[in-house]
């Protein structure tokens, strides 16, 4: 009789533990901006931008008349105050590489793509959808970056 009585107990904190452990908010992807969130940021900030790869100007940029790209664009800024990243960016469009990236804050990006502490994709990597320092408008704090990993798509 005893073990009956502490049964249904047992089994509520079975329950309770697979409750709480779906309704984590750290789902994978979480960091990583849509084409159309990208191109909101790209129309709306004051960054002064420099664009390489295959990355338009803004002058080109039209997010209702373009077909969506299969491209990863990644947003590298040289400051971050506070949860604002900006300053100096560089906008990267284009298949899989590894970019150079020293001196950068922040960045965001339409793929989960890797920022690594040294130069040529070397030393610690981190993925963008496990950002430890999660900024606003979908950037992510890079400290000691010095490099970027585009992955294919």
């Amino acid at each position: 009789m005893v073990y009956l009585k502490f049964a249904p107990l047992y089994v509520l904190a079975t329950m309770s533990a697979l409750v709480v452990s779906e309704s984590s908010p750290a789902l994978p992807g979480n960091n990583v901006l849509t084409d159309a969130e990208f191109d909101n940021w790209l129309a709306t900030t004051d960054a002064n931008l420099t664009f390489i790869g295959d990355a338009e100007p803004r002058a080109l940029i039209n997010p209702f008349g373009r077909r969506a790209t299969t491209k990863t664009r990644v947003t590298m800024c040289d400051k971050q105050v506070g949860s604002v990243c900006g300053g100096t960016c560089t906008i990267y469009k284009g298949g899989p590489a590894c970019v150079g990236a020293q001196g950068i804050a922040c960045i965001a990006a339409t793929a989960n793509v890797g920022f690594c502490t040294l130069s040529g994709c070397n030393g610690n990597c981190s993925n963008l959808n496990q950002c430890a320092v999660p900024l606003g408008d979908g950037f992510c704090g890079t400290p000691g970056a010095a490099s970027i990993v585009v992955p294919a798509n």
